[in-house]
């Protein structure tokens, strides 16, 4: 993602090895444990990124890659009546879905580096990353998604629940500074009422 400073290398250089594993079809290597972990480790990692990214910088502005207005025009071109708010699995998953998104996806082939890794998806774009609102998706199919999602303003939701918390949390922290600085000035007052009682006591 061009948004971050080096999103489009791996995030752990032991992934690095592996790299050409990640983008061959699964059958080409079966169920390798090391391969399978170091994939969830980097679609993971991706994941996270992209959501700290979403919930900081209003979406409207984020740009992916270098070719988004090339991958957001081609998407709604094909598919141009699919809902993104809310996913449907079987629009993504299904062989009649595989046929239709085969050739989208084969387009940005030495365009779009990895365009083919394993990524990790969101199903309902204002829930965040857990376990049932997730998927693997291509690469390429998640930049699609996701930039029409940003565009179209339906990641906004992410961002403005993001940043009514943080509001929150600063108006907790300024209450509790303006209670406290009442507590101490309450506290210095009554030292001061003390201090003047004892001055006026005259001595018999």
């Amino acid at each position: 993602m061009e948004a971050t400073s080096a999103s489009d290398k791996p995030v752990c250089g032991e992934l690095v090895s592996v790299a050409h594993a990640l983008s061959l079809p699964a059958e080409s290597y079966g169920n390798d444990p090391d391969i399978e972990m170091a994939w969830a480790m980097r679609a993971m990692q991706h994941a996270e990124v992209y959501y700290k990214l979403i919930s900081s910088v209003d979406p409207q502005f984020l740009k992916l890659t270098k070719v988004d207005d090339q991958i957001y025009f081609e998407f709604r071109e094909n598919f141009e009546k699919l809902r993104i708010d809310v996913l449907d699995p079987e629009e993504l998953k299904s062989e009649s879905a595989k046929e239709k998104w085969r050739p989208f996806c084969l387009k940005f082939d030495g365009i779009i580096e990895d365009f083919n890794y394993g990524t990790l998806l969101r199903l309902d774009c204002s829930q965040g990353y857990t376990e049932e609102n997730t998927i693997f998706a291509p690469r390429i199919q998640f930049f699609a998604i996701e930039i029409a999602r940003n565009r179209e303003g339906y990641n906004k939701a992410v961002y403005t629940s993001a940043q009514d918390k943080e509001g929150e949390k600063r108006a907790d922290k300024g209450g509790e500074k303006a209670k406290s600085g009442g507590e101490r000035g309450a506290d210095k007052g009554g030292e001061k009422e003390k201090k003047a009682n004892k001055g006026d006591i005259t001595p018999m």
